[in-house]
C-alpha cells in the first residue's frame, strides 16, 4: 500500500461511496472496547473486528474478513492492524492535501503511539515541501525515540520539548493520542493552521478544546460517526460552543467540490475522523489487486 497510490484508492473511494452502516462499539469493561465495522459494495464485502484494550501490551488489535459480494466465498484475512494504521494515515493526508494550506511546510505530530510515525510518514509523502516535522509526546522519552527513527528514515524531524510553542509554529497540526482532556488549544493556533484530530473515538476523549473547535471550519469523515462518536464535537455540541451547522460537510463532499475546504489562506480547518469501514474496503481492494 504505496502511500500516493493508497490516498488516491481512497479518494476514489469517497468519491463513489458505498455501504457503510454506522459502526457497532461494545463496552467490555469500563476501559475495553469492542467495534464492529462492516462496509461492502458492488464487489466486495469486508468485516473489521477492533479490540481496544488500554491495559494489554498491544492496545488495539484488529482483524479484517474480505468477502466475495457475489458468491459470498471468504477471499482474504488481513492483519487489520497493518490496514488501519496505513490507511488511517493515509486519510488523514489525503484530508491535509484537500484542506491544508498550499504553503503549509511545518508538521506537528502530537502523540509518540504506534500510529504517530505512520502519522508523519504519510503527510511527507503527500505533501513533499514539508521541511520541517516535529513530534510531542505526553512521555518525552517517547517522543525523542520516535523522532530518532523517523530521522534515520531520512525525514527532518526533531522532538518539541513545549507544546503550546510546536502548536504555534505549526502549519498542520496531526494529533494521534488516547487523551481524555484537551491538549490543543485554539489560542495556540496560528492563522491558516490545518488540525487534524484522529486519536479520541469516544464521546470522553478530548484532544482539542472548544475554543480551537469553535474557530475552525469543521470537516469529518462521516457525520453520523464523528458527531455521535467524537468528544472533540459531542461535546462542544452538548454545551453549546458549536451548533451542527458547524459541521460544515465530509471529506467525501470536499473531494467531490460539493463543499468548500479552505476559503482563505488564513482559515483554520479542523478534520475530525473515527475510522470508517470505506477506508477498510478501499485498502483491501488495493492489497487483493496487489501493485
Amino acid at each position: 500500500m504505496p502511500w500516493v497510490g493508497l490516498a488516491d484508492t481512497l479518494a476514489h473511494a469517497f468519491i463513489r461511496g458505498a455501504r457503510v452502516p454506522t459502526r457497532h462499539g461494545h463496552a467490555l469493561s469500563d476501559t475495553d472496547t469492542l467495534l464492529l465495522m462492516p462496509a461492502w459494495d458492488e464487489e466486495l464485502v469486508i468485516s473489521k473486528l477492533v479490540t481496544v484494550i488500554p491495559g494489554a501490551p498491544q492496545t488495539v488489535q484488529a482483524t479484517v474478513l474480505v468477502i466475495d459480494r457475489r458468491t459470498g466465498r471468504p477471499l482474504a484475512l488481513m492483519d487489520g492492524e497493518a490496514l488501519t494504521l496505513r490507511r488511517t494515515a493515509a486519510a488523514s493526508a489525503l484530508a491535509a492535501r484537500a484542506l491544508a494550506a498550499a504553503d503549509a511546510h511545518t508538521l506537528l505530530i502530537v502523540g509518540a503511539g504506534r500510529l504517530a510515525g505512520w502519522m508523519a510518514r504519510a503527510h511527507v509523502a503527500l505533501r513533499p515541501t514539508l521541511r520541517n516535522i516535529m513530534v510531542w509526546g505526553r512521555q518525552p522519552a517517547a517522543a525523542q525515540a520516535l523522532a530518532a527513527e523517523l530521522a534515520r528514515e531520512g525525514l527532518p524531524v526533531r522532538a518539541a520539548a513545549e507544546l503550546r510553542k510546536a502548536v504555534s509554529q505549526a502549519s498542520i497540526v496531526c494529533c494521534a493520542t488516547t487523551a481524555t482532556e484537551p491538549l490543543v488549544r485554539g489560542a495556540w493556533l496560528s492563522p491558516g493552521t490545518h488540525l487534524d484530530l484522529v486519536g479520541g473515538f469516544r464521546p470522553d476523549m478530548r484532544e482539542a478544546d472548544d475554543d480551537a473547535v469553535a474557530m475552525a471550519r469543521v470537516l469529518v469523515d462521516t457525520k453520523a460517526g464523528a458527531c455521535s462518536e467524537a468528544g472533540d464535537l459531542v461535546q462542544p455540541l452538548a454545551n453549546g460552543a458549536i451548533t451542527p451547522q458547524h459541521v460544515v460537510g465530509e471529506l467525501a463532499e470536499v473531494l467531490r467540490g460539493e463543499v468548500i475546504g479552505r476559503h482563505h489562506p488564513y482559515d483554520v480547518t479542523l478534520f475530525k475522523s473515527v475510522g470508517t469501514a470505506l477506508e477498510d474496503l478501499a485498502a483491501a481492494r488495493l492489497v487483493l489487486r496487489g501493485p
